[in-house]
């Protein structure tokens, strides 16, 4: 279990409610939200793979595209972005490329798919966050899997 400090706890949290707004939109419970070095929100994105008929529409997609057209790349390199769940590579590489140095999720990829009950043969890349993290040219901090309880609690009843 991942020991978070109250920020964290708040912004992750504040991620799990973005997934709760995916899922009462018609989508795939998933969210992100991002906060700056004193732990105010400034943006926040909830999956909407769904509704837009956009299989790249995840949570944190989503948000660096918010973030990269409006917050100054200063701003977001320190920041942190909570995500309700981990980060898939897609994701994970489009965090690299919006120069966050700090990541935390909430359910960790295996236990996604096992909570999603994804079946073997749906196009998926089973490589976790740090992985793609570890090739950017500049360290991530990455924190997770945490609150996990939780982070499973928004699935609940949704696959």
């Amino acid at each position: 279990m991942t020991e978070l400090s109250k920020q964290d706890e708040q912004g992750l949290r504040l991620s799990f409610q973005q997934a709760l707004r995916a899922r009462d939109h018609g989508n795939h419970p998933f969210g992100a939200v991002l906060q700056d070095a004193n732990g105010t929100p400034i943006l926040a994105a909830e999956n909407s793979v769904v509704t837009q008929h956009d299989v790249t529409g995840h949570a944190e997609l989503n948000l660096v595209r918010l973030a990269s057209r409006d917050v100054p790349a200063a701003r977001l390199r320190d920041s942190t972005l909570y995500c309700s769940s981990e980060p898939c590579p897609m994701c994970a590489g489009a965090i690299v490329w919006a120069n966050v140095r700090r990541v935390v999720y909430g359910l960790g990829m295996v236990e996604i798919y096992t909570v999603a009950k994804m079946p073997p043969d749906l196009p998926a890349l089973h490589l976790g966050s740090r992985a793609v993290f570890s090739a950017a040219p500049y360290p991530i901090e990455v924190l997770g899997p945490a609150l996990e309880a939780e982070a499973r609690a928004v699935h609940a009843g949704f696959w």
